[in-house]
């Protein structure tokens, strides 16, 4: 995908490779923290719309990668008014991301997992519309991600509350 504007080219490979690599890093700091999920996921009351635990890893791959590339959308617009500061959500975001895996899966605080998947959700809705406003395709690209956080959150609360012996 050749983007249109004032950087070279070889900056906007860099710049792109760069985010890539923000957005799986996180996920593996995230995959760090959650290297016992699939056995702790196995022992827990789970709804009946609960998700099999592999299909985590390919959704959150697809989810990092679209990330990425909103992000970069976004740094590669020209001076647009607000960019740092939507950058800025955007990593913020992702920093809340990392820490709910360890919040929830290797130091089972399904009460605090909870409260940091609702910050996450409010920093992803901040995030989309700021990036909709300087390229509405970025925007559009983390609504994938809104829908799989507000699942999530769903899950984390029903988790919780189904199972006080193993989420505190």
């Amino acid at each position: 995908m050749r983007v249109t504007n004032s950087k070279p080219q070889t900056s906007q490979a860099l710049g792109f490779a760069a985010w890539l690599l923000l957005c799986f890093a996180v996920g593996a700091v995230g995959a760090f923290a959650s290297a016992n999920a699939g056995a702790f996921y196995g022992q827990l009351v789970r709804p009946a719309w609960a998700p099999p635990g592999w299909l985590f890893g390919p959704v959150w791959s697809v989810l990092y990668l679209s990330m990425a590339v909103a992000a970069w959308l976004v740094w590669l617009t020209p001076s647009a008014d607000g960019n740092k500061g939507a950058l800025g959500l955007f990593i913020t975001q992702l920093a809340v991301n990392a820490l709910w895996s360890w919040l929830f899966f290797a130091w089972r605080l399904g009460s605090w997992a909870l409260a940091d998947i609702v910050l996450m959700w409010l920093l992803i809705a901040c995030t989309i519309v700021a990036f909709w406003r300087i390229k509405p395709l970025a925007g559009m690209l983390l609504l994938p991600y809104l829908a799989w956080v507000s699942f999530a959150g769903a899950l984390n609360a029903w988790l919780w509350r189904a199972n006080p012996g193993l989420l505190s």
